[in-house]
C-alpha cells in the first residue's frame, strides 16, 4: 500500500526486498534493492543488505563490493564489517578478512564469539589473527566466570582442542594460570586470569545480592590508574595534533584484552563516541584532527573525570 501511495517511499521498497530475499528470491530481491539505490544511491543499509544477497548467491566479489560501499557510506556499523570480514575470507582473501573482523570486534566485541562459532571463517582457522580473536574469546569468557573447560566449551560453541590449544598460549604468554584438577569422572581444567592481568581487565562476578542474578562489574585501582593516564595522554596528543599517538592511545583504550571490555561495561556511551572518534581519524586523518581537536580533548579529559570519580 505505501509503494502505491509512493513509489520512492524508501523503507517499503527495502521491506519488500528483503521479503524476496528471506523467500530465497535472490534476484527479485536485487531489483528491489536496485531500486531503493535509485531513490537514494548513498543508503549503506542497502548496500549491505544488497551484498547479503550475492553472498547467499555466492558471488563474493559482488558482496565484497556492496559491502565496501556501505563501509564508504558509514564506516562506524559492526555488522557491515563483519559481513565484509566473511565474504573476504570466503573468496580467499583471508588476511584482509581478519583485519575486517577485527574492526568489526573494536566496533562490537560480541562479534568476536559470534566469529569463533561462524564457518565463513573455517579457512583462517590457522591464522595468528584468527587464533588471538579465540584467545579473546577465552579471557573474556573466563573474566566472566567461566573458569572450567566444561564452561568455556559451553558458552563459546568452541570445540575441545581449540581450547586447550588457546589456553595453552595464553599460559605461555603469562595471562593465564591453567590447573588440573580430578573429578568423579576424571579430570578437569580450572583457568585463573593471573594477577597482572585482572588489574588490566578486572573480573566480572554475580552479585550474590540479587535474585536475578545481575552482574556487578568489579575492577582495580590500577586498571582506573592506567586508563586515566592514557586518557590524559590522549587529550594531550590531541592539543598537540599529534595524530598517529593519538591513534594508539584510542586503541588501548578499545582493546577488549586491555581497557575495551570495562570502559564498554561502564560508560557505555563514551565507548561508542572512542569508536566514532577512531574511525573517522583512521578515515579522514590529519584533517580531521585539526578541525576537532579542541572536541576530542574536551572529551578525553571529561571521561578522566568520571573515571577518577571510579576510584
Amino acid at each position: 500500500l505505501a509503494l502505491r501511495i509512493d513509489p520512492h517511499f524508501i523503507d517499503a521498497i527495502i521491506k519488500k526486498g528483503y521479503s524476496h530475499f528471506h523467500l530465497n528470491q535472490y534476484n527479485l530481491a536485487i531489483t528491489f534493492f536496485d531500486q531503493a539505490l535509485e531513490v537514494n544511491i548513498n543508503h549503506p543499509e542497502v548496500w549491505n543488505l544488497k551484498g547479503l544477497v550475492y553472498y547467499k548467491s555466492k558471488n563474493y566479489e559482488k558482496a565484497i563490493d556492496c559491502c565496501e560501499k556501505a563501509i564508504d557510506l558509514n564506516p562506524n556499523v559492526a555488522m557491515a564489517w563483519y559481513n565484509y570480514a566473511c565474504y573476504l575470507t570466503l573468496s580467499g582473501k583471508i588476511s584482509e578478512g581478519m583485519e575486517a573482523l577485527k574492526k568489526s570486534i573494536e566496533l562490537d566485541i560480541s562479534n568476536a564469539k559470534k566469529a569463533v562459532r561462524d564457518k565463513d571463517f573455517i579457512n583462517a582457522h590457522m591464522e595468528e589473527d584468527y587464533k588471538r580473536i579465540i584467545e579473546v574469546v577465552i579471557l573474556e569468557s573466563i573474566r566472566q566466570g567461566n573458569d572450567h573447560l566444561g564452561k568455556i566449551l559451553w558458552v563459546t560453541g568452541l570445540d575441545r582442542e581449540e581450547i586447550q590449544d588457546a589456553t595453552t598460549r595464553l599460559v605461555n604468554k603469562g595471562l593465564l594460570f591453567k590447573n588440573i584438577k580430578k573429578t568423579f569422572t576424571g579430570t578437569d581444567e580450572q583457568y585463573e586470569l593471573t594477577q597482572e592481568l585482572v588489574e588490566k581487565v578486572g573480573i566480572e562476578k554475580r552479585s550474590s545480592r540479587s535474585f536475578e542474578g545481575k552482574k556487578e562489574i568489579f575492577f582495580s585501582t590500577q586498571q582506573l590508574k592506567d586508563i586515566s593516564k592514557i586518557l590524559n595522554e590522549a587529550s594531550e596528543h590531541s592539543e598537540r595534533n599529534e595524530l598517529n599517538l593519538l591513534l594508539s592511545s584510542i586503541d588501548k583504550l578499545l582493546n577488549p584484552v586491555l581497557h575495551g571490555t570495562v570502559i564498554l561495561d561502564n560508560f557505555f556511551e563514551e565507548h561508542r563516541e572512542l569508536r566514532l572518534f577512531s574511525s573517522r581519524l583512521k578515515e579522514k586523518g590529519q584533517e580531521y584532527l585539526n578541525i576537532h581537536r579542541e572536541e576530542i580533548s574536551k572529551f578525553m579529559f571529561e571521561l578522566d573525570k568520571k573515571i577518577k570519580g571510579q576510584q
